[in-house]
């Protein structure tokens, strides 16, 4: 018979794997926030092992002085920690905090070679199904092998086992905060975030990190923050390896942000940086994959930086780019559609609305058009609006369609 865990215990073990925690890690943890005196009483660390086991089970609650202990070592209070109240598992809005012991399916409960080759392949998979899986499609298998990392860091492991599950964690961590960018739900985006560079600092992972903050800079890009995504992305580049697929998309980032804020000579050099590092460099086996820098994939974003410039050297960029992209045929549908809004802002700025209306259009019945493609898809219908063309009534009743008024209205205004 199955029953639901209490409110309480879900946290506890929410709370820790958010941390990518051992329950070995987190009787370590519980021992180091006792005073001395109430250390000197702690039992054995296997005994607190056991009761960890026995409260993330919901066996029965923690009682003076484990209450204390988790809410120091969480850094929560512990009103917060423990009161019933189903608000507090997790993060809100995002499901991964629900009291499902999706953990107890994995077959695995000890760590292996075999174990991770195939936890660090799936990841590579899953960072290349990125550009063509819708993302709350993809956040299911990523959170389903993020459960599989927390059983593996609860079995017994080597150093070297420890630090390869939360290099795999970390990778998992970006990605998710990636695909929930996508559907501009920030909030759960930046709890990934912030999880992902804590096990790049705890991992010493300076990739990961940088990752991290390009990713952020994204972002603030699209929600309109550019100064924010320029300091993001200078800050990304600092972290970066310097041979880093991470720093290539720093600088170029860069350069996006300098565009919108307007900027021509800032942009045109980080436009020539990103052109010196990647001259050298091989296609990638797997160009797909989101975090391999892509040598082809520096004129999607010379086409992006210089429409959002009004550069009208963007129009042959990003028709050469819309065109490489449906000759190789759907491997990559989102980057396509991201190219055609591209298309559309050179448009305007070379006085060609009727095609940039035509092209919007297209894009936003296109099935993998995400949330955070809509605020390209307004700057069209804004700049259409302001000329009085007549495509822009049906544009923005198309876009009206698509995120309903209530969303139309905010973006819109937000764009304006």
């Amino acid at each position: 018979m199955v029953t639901e865990l209490p409110a309480w215990a879900v946290r506890l073990r929410a709370e820790r794997r958010n941390r990518f925690w051992s329950q070995k890690d987190m009787a370590r943890r519980l021992v180091e926030a006792a005073a001395d005196d109430v250390r000197a009483r702690l039992p054995s660390r296997e005994s607190i092992v056991r009761r960890i086991k026995a409260y993330e089970a919901g066996h029965n609650q923690p009682d003076d002085p484990y209450r204390l202990l988790y809410a120091r070592a969480f850094g929560v209070s512990e009103d917060e920690l423990f009161e019933h109240n189903p608000r507090n598992v997790g993060f809100a809005g995002d499901d991964e905090w629900n009291a499902l012991d999706l953990a107890r399916r994995a077959a695995a409960t000890e760590v292996g070679q075999d174990a991770l080759e195939r936890l660090e392949a799936a990841v590579d998979d899953l960072a290349v199904a990125y550009h063509r899986t819708p993302p709350p499609e993809l956040l299911v298998h990523i959170r389903r092998h993020l459960d599989y990392v927390f059983v593996l860091l609860d079995g017994k492991k080597t150093l070297i086992e420890h630090r390869r599950l939360l290099v795999a964690g970390g990778w998992l961590s970006l990605l998710a905060g990636t695909c929930l960018i996508d559907l501009r739900r920030f909030p759960a985006a930046t709890a990934r975030l912030r999880t992902a560079t804590q096990i790049a600092k705890e991992a010493e992972h300076r990739e990961i990190a940088a990752w991290c903050l390009e990713t952020e800079a994204w972002r603030h890009l699209i929600d309109g923050e550019d100064r924010q995504a320029l300091t993001l992305s200078q800050a990304a580049q600092q972290v970066a390896p310097r041979s880093s697929s991470a720093y290539i998309q720093a600088v170029a980032q860069e350069g996006r942000a300098w565009a919108r804020l307007g900027e021509a000579r800032e942009t045109r050099a980080a436009l020539n940086v990103v052109a010196r590092l990647i001259a050298p460099l091989p296609t990638p086996n797997r160009p797909e994959h989101h975090y391999r820098y892509d040598p082809a994939k520096s004129d999607a974003y010379i086409a992006t930086t210089l429409s959002w410039l009004g550069d009208s050297a963007a129009e042959s960029y990003a028709r050469g780019v819309l065109a490489r992209l449906e000759s190789d045929g759907p491997s990559r549908p989102r980057r396509a559609l991201a190219a055609g809004l591209d298309l559309a802002l050179a448009l305007l700025a070379a006085d060609q609305p009727d095609e940039a209306g035509l092209i919007t259009l297209t894009a936003l019945t296109n099935p993998h058009l995400v949330p955070s493609h809509h605020w390209r898809a307004t700057e069209v219908i804004a700049s259409l609006e302001a000329r009085r063309a007549p495509e822009a009534k049906q544009l923005r009743e198309a876009y009206r369609e698509l995120c309903g008024p209530g969303g139309s209205q905010i973006e819109m205004a937000r764009r304006l």
